[in-house]
């Protein structure tokens, strides 16, 4: 790498600290800095310096400057109020005098040209009781009183007698006859004085940071506190140059001003005390984000309290969760699409939607049946969307999404994502596990926690479920077998009616056109043959939406059999068959001691193959099940095992079918949503029963 090549790399951490340390001392040299902290010996004493600020601001800033900026001074509402609460302030006798000493000092010194450092040396000297914070506020205050009456005097000379003899007596420069020419000198000035009170503010600022969350000895404030002494000599030598500037106009009322070398020595005072402001400044933020961090872990850990102490409703939890202050109405009615508060909420069951912007219309669409069949059967519960969103990411496309999203749904949602505090947000990714698939967390009246995540049991049972606990959940299970009314319940009645009617029911799926073709007409030939009834049902594949919509399509022209005319009923049935399984996975089942994880788990890998599957049902639990080729083959065969159906009837024929000619070779795949968490160790295989290998896949599936 060449040496040019090295000089454009941008500066490392390191790097910027060095030159960081640099500023400090190649201009300010380790003796000087060993002087002025020997002058520090505050004795404790506290001064509340905002208001002696908030005046320093009024005279220097909103008067004088915008005055020689060439702004009319207007006395706006804040202006007037702020000074009726100025007035209130009851400045100590002592600290006036201080004040008033300092000014003194100032004149004296400024007026008989002394050398700036030795000035500035004797006003830390004299404020050598007082913190850094206080010294830096004080002098300010002092040159605020001498600017002010140098510059009220000049002003009303025109137009005041008293004025005009005082300017007089000092000789002092015609403001508005001269403007011009004193123009450039004031500017410089103003530039200098602005760059003091930024220092100022922010050396205030680190003296008014929680020491709850923040100690002297914490590497943000610690490396601060080490370059806060010079920058306080900094700000007090800018204002020892100031009152200099201010001294050297006393006398020249009929001398030509040529303020050219002023200027610039005030400009190149007010760059070093700017540049000296930038390195406060970042350390400020420093500082601010290491408080920031340290209330979020105490309100996390606060959370976590809260959901260990029984309360006598749900709003600590909520407040905690959502939003804890009072300002605003912090969330959107989505009926009504009104501001309403938390209060809403309470004493009720809460289910709370938590997902990033991804969260699909399907998910949406039967969670608004579900709430909508909710109140028709006065089951009472509210959901609350929790919008989980990456503030970086954040742009307009993102909050038109979620103005979108939001317009969908007829819950309460927060009427902004960035209210849900980041101590929250590390509760739900931590605490309740959320990735990126929605969960629903569901609360009772007390805030007591029900679910960490009721959107399995709310996919399987609809409102049955409710109040949505691990015990009801459980008890839901006891009286469920495998059958198919388990898995078609809630997603399509005709399919519950052929059952009831004694039909032979097939339900297959995949997306291969030929086998799907060849597989339907076989199994009616067949159905036709055998002088039985047979209703075909096309239950698609997951996670294939825009394909999805295709084979609809297809299936409308080409009338294979009956069909789902709707992704959302596809996307249902295979969430709901990897809820089964996560549920289970929840109450600590396994494949080898429960049937029906066993035939989910079986179905699910029959989705993950490459051609089609079929399960011929007969009432309620008689069920064969076989993967594409088998189940081909099987339909084609008829013939060799249709004298059995007498004898055990359709479903047990096919069964003893399929037993008696399983394929010598197999290659079964189980593919599950890796972001949905609870990912079962052991799977076994549908066919031989042999455990299946473990691998990672990472899909980007563009459609």
């Amino acid at each position: 790498m060449s040496s040019n090549t090295r000089q454009l790399q941008p500066a490392t951490p390191k790097m910027q600290q060095r030159k960081e340390r640099r500023m400090f001392s190649t201009s300010d040299d380790s003796a000087m800095t060993k002087q002025v902290q020997a002058t520090h010996a505050p004795d404790g004493r506290e001064i509340d310096v905002k208001p002696i600020l908030q005046i320093v601001d009024e005279i220097l800033v909103r008067f004088i400057a915008r005055s020689v900026e060439g702004y009319e001074v207007k006395r706006d509402q804040d202006a007037l109020e702020m000074t009726a609460a100025l007035a209130e302030f009851d400045m100590l006798d002592s600290l006036a005098y201080i004040i008033n000493k300092i000014s003194c000092e100032l004149s004296c010194k400024c007026s008989g040209g002394g050398d700036a450092h030795s000035s500035t040396m004797v006003l830390l000297n004299y404020m050598s009781s007082y913190a850094w914070h206080a010294k830096v506020v004080l002098t300010l205050a002092a040159f605020a009183v001498i600017f002010g009456e140098f510059w009220l005097v000049a002003q009303l000379s025109a137009e005041n007698t008293l004025a005009k003899s005082v300017a007089l007596l000092k000789q002092l420069p015609d403001i508005t006859e001269n403007f011009m020419s004193l123009k450039p000198h004031f500017e410089a000035l103003i530039r200098l004085v602005k760059a003091a009170l930024d220092v100022t503010m922010c050396i205030v600022e680190f003296k008014e940071l929680p020491s709850e969350y923040i100690s002297e000895d914490t590497p943000p404030m610690s490396v601060a506190s080490t370059h806060i002494p010079i920058a306080s000599y900094w700000v007090i030598r800018s204002i020892v140059a100031c009152a200099s500037q201010i001294s050297s106009l006393i006398g020249t009322r009929n001398e030509s001003i040529s303020s050219t070398t002023e200027a610039w020595e005030l400009s190149s005072l007010a760059h070093k005390v700017s540049s000296i402001y930038e390195h406060l400044k970042n350390q400020l933020i420093l500082c601010y984000q290491y408080i920031d961090d340290k209330r979020h872990i105490e309100a996390f850990h606060n959370l976590i309290r809260l959901f260990e102490t029984v309360h006598v409703d749900n709003m600590k939890i909520l407040r905690a969760l959502i939003y804890a202050k009072d300002d605003i109405l912090p969330l959107i009615d989505g009926n009504t699409k009104s501001r309403v508060s938390l209060e809403v909420l309470r004493r009720k069951h809460v289910l709370l939607l938590i997902s990033d912007l991804d969260i699909s219309q399907e998910e949406i669409l039967i969670l608004d049946n579900l709430y909508k069949d909710a109140r028709a059967r006065d089951i009472h519960y509210e959901i609350v969307w929790i919008p989980v969103v990456d503030r970086a990411m954040w742009n307009d496309v993102n909050k038109q999404k979620f103005e979108y999203l939001q317009s969908l749904m007829a819950w309460y949602s927060v009427c902004d994502p960035f209210i849900i505090e980041p101590s929250a947000i590390k509760y739900i990714k931590e605490v309740w596990n959320f990735s990126k698939t929605a969960i629903l967390v569901a609360l009772d009246p007390q805030g007591k926690l029900a679910s960490n995540n009721a959107v399995h049991m709310l996919w399987i049972w609809g409102n049955l479920a409710f109040p949505f606990t691990s015990e009801k959940e459980e008890n839901l299970w006891k009286q469920e077998i495998w059958s198919l009314e388990l898995l078609i319940d809630g997603i399509d009645p005709s399919v519950l009616e052929w059952m009831t009617e004694g039909k032979l029911i097939c339900l297959y799926g995949g997306e291969d056109l030929e086998w799907i073709e060849k597989f339907t007409t076989t199994a009616l030939s067949m159905a036709k043959a055998g002088n039985f009834e047979l209703e075909m049902a096309y239950v698609g594949k997951s996670n294939a939406k825009e394909r999805m919509q295709k084979m609809i399509k297809t299936f409308s022209t080409r009338k294979f059999s009956y069909f789902w005319p709707n992704v959302t009923s596809i996307w249902f049935f295979w969430r709901r068959l990897e809820s089964m399984l996560y549920s289970k996975l929840q109450h600590g089942r396994t494949v080898e001691n429960d049937e029906i994880m066993s035939e989910v788990m079986t179905v699910l890998s029959f989705d993950g193959s490459d051609r089609g599957w079929a399960i011929f049902c007969r009432g309620g639990t008689e069920m064969a099940r076989a993967k594409g080729d088998s189940a081909l083959m099987c339909v084609m065969n008829f013939d060799k095992w249709k004298g059995r159906i007498e004898e055990l009837g359709v479903v047990q024929a096919i069964n003893d079918y399929l037993d008696q000619n399983k394929p010598p070779h197999h290659c079964n795949r189980l593919i599950l949503p890796g972001t949905t968490g609870g990912i079962p160790q052991k799977v076994v295989c549908a066919e031989c029963g042999r455990q299946m290998e473990k691998y990672f896949m990472y899909r980007c599936c563009v459609e």
